[in-house]
C-alpha cells in the first residue's frame, strides 16, 4: 500500500470533518430514520428513503476519510527546505501571462484539494507543471482552452 502525501493542516481538517460527521451528522440521521420509521409504511415513505440516502453518503464519506488518513504520509510544510524550488506543500504565487492576473495556490494531497481555497492537488496539471520550478520561471499548463503560461512570482513554505 503506497502512502499518499498530505499536509499537516490537511490532516487536521479531515480529522475535524470526520469528528463532525460522527458526532453531529450521524446521530442526526439516525434520529431522522427512527422518526420516519414511526410514520409507518416504509415503501412509500419519502422521508425514510431520504434519510437512508443521507446515511449512506455520510458513512461513505467517513470511510473515505478514514482510508485517506490511514494511507497519509504527513508532511509538515513549515519544516521544508527545498532551496527555493516548488515542492509538495509549497504555496506559490503565479501571474497569468495572458491577462496579468495573479493567483495563489498551495500544492496539497488529492483528498485535501479545494480550488475555492486555493488548494490544488499534486496530481493536477498546474501542480505537476510547477514542481521543481523557481521564482522567475515560466511554466506552460495544458488547459482545455489551450496552453496557459504563468510566471512563478513567489514560493513560500507556510
Amino acid at each position: 500500500m503506497s502512502k499518499s502525501p498530505m499536509t499537516a493542516k490537511g490532516v487536521e481538517r479531515l480529522r475535524e470533518q470526520m469528528a463532525r460527521l460522527k458526532s453531529v451528522e450521524r446521530p442526526r440521521i439516525i434520529e431522522a430514520i427512527a422518526e420516519a420509521r414511526a410514520h409507518g409504511d416504509l415503501s412509500e415513505n419519502a422521508e425514510y428513503h431520504a434519510a437512508r440516502e443521507q446515511q449512506s453518503f455520510v458513512e461513505g464519506r467517513i470511510n473515505t476519510i478514514e482510508s485517506a488518513l490511514a494511507e497519509a504520509q504527513i508532511i509538515d510544510v513549515t519544516t521544508l527546505d527545498a532551496g527555493g524550488k516548488v515542492v509538495f506543500g509549497a504555496t506559490v504565487d503565479l501571474m497569468n501571462l495572458e491577462n496579468d492576473e495573479e493567483v495563489r495556490y498551495q500544492i496539497v494531497g488529492e483528498e485535501e484539494a479545494d480550488i475555492e481555497q486555493g488548494l490544488i492537488s499534486i496530481t493536477s496539471p498546474i501542480a505537476r507543471a510547477m514542481i521543481s520550478r523557481e521564482v522567475g520561471d515560466i511554466i506552460g499548463v495544458n488547459a482545455p482552452g489551450g496552453v496557459k503560461e504563468y510566471e512563478v512570482l513567489e514560493i513560500q513554505y507556510i
